[in-house]
């Protein structure tokens, strides 16, 4: 049985919670470290939670050393309240994240950017993610997966108005909808993660539609 150690950046998010808490029923992993910026209300024997500030990661660059680190943090322009603050969770930190688990011999770097993702896109939001997934693979990691899901279903943490409505109409055309522009849950999401870290995959990059047949 393998023992492997996972980490994880956005452990509270939509999709992180799920990726934690699966990770910890898991017996492929015996240590699952959670890089954040307060203590979890989590408790497992398997899990060390590790306070960072994100300006100074630097700080703690000897636990970023493991298996695998899933990425799924994320923010959305209202909540981070500018360009430069929604860059700043969406690309700086997964970046500066992925150079410290390059230093440190991480073998595998996952992260849940989103379907669209494009550097040349006309949205703000979508060429962001395509900043992150170009600069990553130019990054040398030994091994990485990139995950552009849909329209994501779940709870929140916070209430997203846009989201909800188009959650909403989304359910109702879900059923004449191809897989690959159906809204995705995030449970399905982490679901596909881990897969996707576990298994022997020669693409680099998941859409949407790959996700929820993975995450099934």
């Amino acid at each position: 049985m393998a023992s492997k150690k996972a980490l994880i950046l956005g452990a509270t998010g939509l999709i992180g919670q799920y990726v934690l808490s699966q990770l910890l029923t898991d017996q492929r992993y015996d240590q699952v470290v959670a890089f954040s910026r307060r203590e979890l209300s989590q408790t497992h024997p398997k899990l060390k939670v590790v306070i960072v500030d994100f300006a100074k990661m630097e700080q703690v660059a000897e636990h970023f050393g493991g298996d695998e680190l899933y990425c799924c943090l994320g923010t959305t322009m209202k909540k981070a309240g500018s360009e430069e603050a929604f860059k700043w969770v969406d690309y700086e930190i997964p970046y500066r994240a992925a150079k410290l688990a390059l230093s440190q011999g991480l073998k595998h770097y996952l992260i849940v950017t989103a379907m669209g993702a494009d550097t040349k896109s006309f949205f703000f939001y979508n060429r962001v993610k395509g900043e992150i997934e170009r600069d990553l693979a130019a990054l040398g990691l030994e091994r990485l997966s990139i995950l552009q899901p849909g329209l994501l279903l779940g709870d929140r943490d916070e209430q997203r108005l846009g989201e909800s409505i188009a959650q909403n109409v989304s359910k109702v055309f879900s059923p004449i909808l191809p897989n690959a522009y159906k809204p995705i849950a995030g449970k399905t999401v982490a679901k596909a993660m881990i897969h996707i870290a576990n298994g022997d995959f020669a693409q680099s990059i998941f859409s949407s539609g790959e996700l929820q047949t993975l995450g099934k």
